[in-house]
């Protein structure tokens, strides 16, 4: 269990700073431009107000602030490697000022999250037993420690509640391959199967708002 320490520790510091996170009083057309890029241009793929149709892009909607400004800035900055987001993400976010970044972030993480989608009731279970538990044998802490209990995000952590369980598949696979940089979750997730990483997507994409 010696990834425990590490996420203790990041939790311990997030709950510091929590505080000092939050949206920033944008004005209006900062707020009024961020909506309109969101719905004529990130639409395309990510969905009416970031509640995306396809699992080859994740659901922005009831995102958290810190995660979205994080990935944006990965995406601008090309420190986020993995092929999707060199093939679309690097790209779009070239241009992305911090402050349009930062609108952005707010205007999605403001909308109402996607509709649950049930799949089979054995896998759900498993992937609720590991969310919420771990896998003791494996070193494997639960999910929850760092996501919430019910998934909805903690800060920089990402909400994963009710988003697409094929995209949260294909993520921990490049995770876990280091494709892309996520070393407190590679750490995490390095010893958990295929297997296992379906069964706890599926009961991901299950959960309701």
């Amino acid at each position: 269990m010696k990834t425990l320490a590490p996420i203790g520790m990041i939790l311990a510091a997030c709950a510091v700073s929590s505080a000092a996170v939050r949206a920033t009083d944008l004005s209006p057309d900062l707020g009024r431009a961020a909506h309109q890029l969101a719905e004529t241009t990130c639409a395309n793929c990510h969905g009416v107000s970031g509640r995306s149709t396809s699992p080859t892009f994740p659901n922005l909607a009831a995102q958290t602030v810190p995660y979205l400004q994080a990935q944006l800035h990965a995406f601008r900055d090309q420190t986020r490697g993995d092929p999707d987001a060199l093939s679309y993400m690097w790209g779009m976010a070239s241009q992305l000022s911090d402050a349009t970044i930062e609108a952005i972030s707010t205007y999605y993480a403001a909308q109402a999250p996607s509709r649950a989608k049930t799949g089979d009731a054995k896998l759900m279970a498993r992937g609720k037993q590991i969310f919420e538990e771990g896998v003791t044998s494996q070193g494997i802490p639960a999910c929850a420690t760092c996501h919430g209990p019910q998934a909805r995000g903690n800060n920089i952590f990402p909400r994963l509640a009710g988003q697409h369980a094929d995209y949260l598949v294909k993520q921990a696979l490049v995770i876990q391959s280091a494709l892309r940089a996520a070393p407190i979750m590679h750490d995490v997730i390095k010893d958990l199967s295929k297997d296992q990483m379906r069964a706890v997507a599926t009961y991901l994409e299950s959960l309701s708002p």
